[in-house]
């Protein structure tokens, strides 16, 4: 009945928007029209997948081929591709069973998990002065304080560092450009510490959480404590998000529907926003 609830909450939002927008086309001001135009209504969070799509570092990197493209000899346009990649890579879900032995896998995520009520954390001022910073407990009290409230029960929590801004590109975005399980030490991303991760799952019943860079463990990390500590209380993980800048630090919703693969660890995300006018 949430879910169903939240649909229509959204496509009301929608409709709105429409009857605005024709409105803004029969008489209302640039000025009305443009503020409407920042305020969008769906945000896409997704980086295409195409063979700049950025993977880790010993990971198999994405693969299209074309199987047909053209017209066939009864008339009509056709075209297919087949495609491979590994579980994660580009925008993507980390299934709690990819650091937790009895976690979720990709089909078994409650899809109350993936859509919900969202809040964005932005630390960018921070992180880019820092290739391996760590969002910290403080970076969560600060935006309560600013806000005037506590992290909503439920919440999906997305960590906005401004790395995003880098993608495709490899050495600033993740540090390095070089392939294979020796490039690993090469890499340099900020990420969520330990400690707020144990802080959010002690204090904080958060449905997700989001990032826009390749792990929500920073580049520099050896034990990945923070997929651990999140994963062992099947709170799955999305990873490498864009667009963070375009939504608003709270009231808004997140759709983030992974293909569904029976016993994955991971895969594909196509993650939107849907921000109140």
């Amino acid at each position: 009945m949430k879910i169903q609830s939240f649909f229509m909450t959204a496509f009301a939002g929608l409709t709105l928007l429409a009857c605005e927008s024709k409105s803004n086309q029969s008489g209302k001001t640039t000025e009305v029209a443009e503020e409407k135009t920042y305020k969008e209504a769906i945000v896409d969070l997704t980086h295409e997948f195409s063979d700049e799509t950025i993977y880790w570092v010993n990971a198999k990197e994405f693969e299209l081929d074309e199987v047909a493209k053209g017209q066939t000899d009864k008339g009509y346009f056709y075209s297919a591709n087949n495609f491979a990649t590994a579980e994660h890579g580009g925008t993507h879900i980390d299934a709690p069973i990819h650091f937790a032995e009895k976690g979720q896998a990709v089909d078994q995520i409650p899809l109350e998990k993936l859509i919900g009520s969202a809040i964005k954390i932005d630390v960018s001022t921070r992180a880019l002065k820092d290739r391996d910073y760590l969002i910290s407990v403080e970076d969560f009290q600060e935006w309560e304080e600013r806000e005037g409230l506590e992290i909503p029960e439920g919440s999906i929590v997305l960590l906005e560092t401004g790395y995003s801004r880098f993608y495709p590109d490899k050495i600033k975005y993740l540090g390095t450009e070089e392939r294979g399980d020796d490039a690993i030490q090469y890499l340099h991303f900020p990420g969520l510490s330990p400690e707020a991760a144990e802080w959010l799952v002690n204090n904080r019943k958060i449905n997700a959480i989001g990032i826009d860079t390749p792990s929500i463990d920073y580049g520099q990390s050896e034990y990945f404590k923070s997929h651990v500590i999140l994963m062992t209380q099947d709170i799955p993980a999305f990873e490498n998000l864009t667009n963070l800048d375009k939504i608003p630090v709270r009231d808004f919703q997140i759709i983030a529907l992974p293909m569904k693969i029976k016993g994955g660890s991971g895969g594909p995300l196509r993650i939107v926003a849907i921000v109140k006018n």
